[in-house]
């Protein structure tokens, strides 16, 4: 799987942060939870998130934070791009796509 670095709040060299995959998927990078197919974000991460699409699978912890649970990533190609450190761990999702209640309706 390949990896594109979409944004986060600490740049470059921090965390938490966004990804899109080469299958169409987000790759989110977060605090440990409790589970491994868990993480931890701050809600401030979603403002990288690129327009049109949206992350599924958000709880709000009531503190600033979502948890969010996915597919635990284990592929090491992308794993050596994004050098986790040990108190972090990602997840794929599916992107899902924005829709506003006051957006035209959309021609099929």
């Amino acid at each position: 799987m390949r990896v594109r670095f979409i944004g986060g709040e600490s740049g470059g060299d921090g965390s938490p942060r966004l990804y899109a995959s080469d299958r169409d998927t987000l790759i989110v990078q977060g605090w440990k939870a409790p589970t491994v197919d868990r993480i931890e974000i701050p809600h401030r991460l979603l403002a990288f998130a690129e327009a049109g699409t949206c992350l599924t699978g958000l709880h709000d912890t009531g503190h600033g934070t979502f948890m969010l649970s996915g597919v635990p990533v284990d592929d090491p190609e992308p794993l050596a791009l994004m050098q986790i450190p040990g108190h972090e761990a990602a997840v794929e999702i599916q992107a899902g796509e924005e829709v506003r209640p006051d957006a035209p309706a959309r021609r099929s």
